[in-house]
């Protein structure tokens, strides 16, 4: 009860109805955007909508697809985002991962969002620094976990190439699928053998995820070996010596 309290869900209702309508409408301005798979979308959570993470814009795109006030969890710094992405961030609203630490506000929000049947969403690579899914991150896979949340796999398209079609005057094409959920998942048992769980069910989320992204982007989850050669490297995370908090 003292999460429910203190992580409140939902908060800043209107303030993101507001903000959720002007994302919507500046994408619908600024690119061809389209959302497939409207249908596969819950009334209701508990809910752990995860998403490939491919530009500093997805976040403004999860939310001008969402119809819940969804929360988020991120990295407290991201440092290839520019300042318009930290000021969306401040108006909507999220729940900080402090890299390097033992900080649990993430998790405890997670927890307490999904205990009263909210939507929280996540991008499971945990950077936008290539164009290419990636292995996970540990989060995603241990929230859902933890929790009785089904997941929602959302492909994200197009929106590198927003800012650089708009200098050659042209619109470009955003697409956002959305998949049909799944879970809720388990990962019983303890040390080796959970840690091994949750890295299935991070791959699964991520395998989800492939199904929903064009084929040139599905990097490490790519049924092409020539793909998948080509992805090496990718799958370091680039600000692990930077802590947070």
């Amino acid at each position: 009860m003292v999460d429910q309290l203190q992580f409140r869900y939902p908060r800043r209702r209107w303030g993101r109805a507001l903000v959720r309508r002007m994302a919507y409408a500046i994408f619908a301005t600024i690119s061809d955007f389209q959302v497939i798979g409207r249908e596969n979308l819950p009334e209701q959570g508990p809910l752990l909508v995860v998403g490939n993470h491919f530009s500093f814009l997805d976040p403004a795109a999860m939310i001008a697809m969402s119809p819940w006030p969804m929360e988020f969890v991120g990295g407290f710094r991201v440092p290839n985002a520019p300042p318009l992405a930290a000021l969306l961030r401040e108006l909507w609203g999220y729940y900080p991962v402090y890299r390097g630490t033992g900080s649990q506000i993430a998790f405890r929000a997670a927890q307490a969002v999904f205990a009263q049947r909210g939507v929280l969403g996540i991008f499971p690579e945990g950077s936008s620094a290539y164009a290419l899914l990636r292995p996970p991150r540990p989060g995603a896979a241990f929230m859902a976990a933890r929790s009785a949340a089904r997941i929602l796999p959302v492909g994200l398209d197009g929106l590198t190439d927003v800012f650089p079609s708009l200098r050659r005057g042209r619109r470009a094409r955003v697409t956002i699928r959305i998949g049909e959920p799944f879970g809720p998942v388990e990962a019983p048992g303890r040390g080796r053998q959970r840690r091994q769980r949750l890295e299935e069910i991070g791959h699964e989320i991520m395998h989800r995820l492939a199904e929903l992204v064009p084929p040139e982007r599905r990097g490490h989850y790519s049924d092409d070996p020539v793909i998948r050669e080509a992805a090496k490297g990718t799958e370091y995370f680039p600000w692990d010596d930077l802590p947070e908090g």
